[in-house]
């Protein structure tokens, strides 16, 4: 790591960057920052897929009885009045079909609206104010921690007062909220229904257990309520198609036929626990992430996880570490608890000119502007210019006489 020192003095110099420096720099924190942006691009173009395939299989639907309806008057001796009662039924389901054509297309322009707001804003991090194009960012990272954490009004209203609507996925969340709550309430009907819309998705996820672990509490509710002979029907129509895979699984559960909700043998009577349905939510979550690509830890926490990878030593778990350190606070020990220590106990001074340690066989001298390079090369330059030594930072320019030794300490 290259460090710049300080003046003498202790205050911080203000150099004058040139412009192709800075242009460099911004560029440079651009990149790193779209290396991020996939999930940003990516959750509303998998809802806009998601709209399409239901619209398709609705038109599908809905052209194909229309067609036999009319197949079926024109071909079949029926009455004047028969007729035009069968006609006008297919009028009214004409309509229908109009009317919910109408419904997608708008609902498939909305995300396709949402699609191109997001790319032109990505294509815009070059050209708007740096600053203005960050705090977008950093709203839309706030969004998505509330959202996550299912703060949904204060989502919107942050996102209404930044301005950001088109750049968080609300909706989307939204979605997942509906089946979150039903599971915390002991409701299966939602999460079925969502693997149902999804099944395509979710099959070709061979690691996906979401939609059998769903059939297995369904059927140990009915254990439960010891309905044993609608369990037993429930698992031969839901359950039997899993066997083959998840053999060991519906064996141990299917067992419990044999057992009450309050018996005291260990191997069954967690089953009817009710960390059961915590555990659903928590697995629902994962799948609902991994169909619209979005990471499953909440953004934020990703970006404090990469600036605290940069920080954390065993220092700062000692009753000596300053409240300056992040890592004095126990919130941010927590995010870090799983990253290696990465931050040496001592730093190390890194000359700009030469990438050599500056230390006490390559002393750190100070130009009169505030820079700080080691000795030898600044030795070398002044070689090379009799005696003249050129800030390589800023051009300024002083004889090498006039440094000064700097000292570690």
């Amino acid at each position: 790591m290259e460090t710049d020192a300080g003046h003498p003095n202790g205050e911080s110099p203000m150099p004058a960057v040139s412009a192709s420096t800075a242009t460099s720099q911004k560029s440079g924190s651009l990149a790193e920052s779209l290396k991020l942006e996939h999930q940003f691009v990516r959750v509303p173009f998998e809802k806009y897929k998601n709209i399409f395939r239901a619209n398709h299989r609705m038109a599908e639907k809905e052209a194909s009885a229309i067609i036999s309806g009319v197949s079926e008057v024109s071909n079949s001796q029926i009455s004047r009045d028969e007729a035009v009662q069968k006609l006008n039924s297919l009028v009214s389901r004409l309509q229908g079909f109009k009317r919910k054509l109408e419904k997608g297309s708008r609902l498939e322009q909305s995300q396709a609206s949402k699609c191109r707001a997001r790319l032109e804003h990505l294509q815009s991090s070059g050209v708007d104010d740096f600053f203005i194009w960050n705090t977008k960012c950093m709203n839309r990272i706030l969004v998505d921690y509330m959202l996550r954490m299912s703060y949904y009004n204060s989502a919107s209203k942050l996102a209404d007062s930044s301005g950001i609507q088109e750049l968080v996925d609300i909706e989307v969340f939204h979605e997942a909220k509906i089946v979150i709550d039903a599971l915390q309430k002991k409701e299966l009907a939602p999460a079925l229904l969502w693997c149902a819309e999804n099944k395509p998705k979710l099959r070709k996820s061979k690691q996906s257990k979401l939609e059998f672990h769903l059939r297995l509490q369904e059927f140990i509710e009915l254990v439960r309520v010891e309905d044993y002979m609608r369990a037993i029907l429930y698992a031969r129509k839901h359950l039997a198609p899993w066997a083959a895979t998840h053999t060991k699984e519906f064996q141990h559960v299917f067992a419990i036929v044999a057992f009450r909700s309050n018996c005291e043998c260990a191997t069954y009577k967690g089953l009817f626990d009710g960390k059961k349905w915590d555990f659903l939510a928590d697995q629902f979550k994962q799948e609902f992430c991994r169909l619209y690509g979005m990471t499953v830890e909440p953004l934020l926490n990703i970006f404090l996880q990469a600036g605290l990878s940069a920080l954390k030593t065993p220092f700062c778990y000692q009753g000596e570490c300053t409240k300056e350190d992040p890592l004095s606070q126990e919130v941010f020990r927590q995010l870090a608890e799983p990253l290696p220590y990465a931050k040496q106990h001592h730093s190390k001074l890194i000359c700009y000119i030469s990438k050599k340690v500056m230390d006490t066989e390559n002393l750190p001298l100070v130009l009169p502007n505030g820079y700080v390079y080691g000795t030898k090369a600044l030795e070398e330059m002044a070689r090379q210019n009799n005696g003249k030594i050129t800030c390589p930072r800023t051009g300024f320019t002083c004889n090498y006489t006039d440094l000064l030794k700097a000292f570690i300490s």
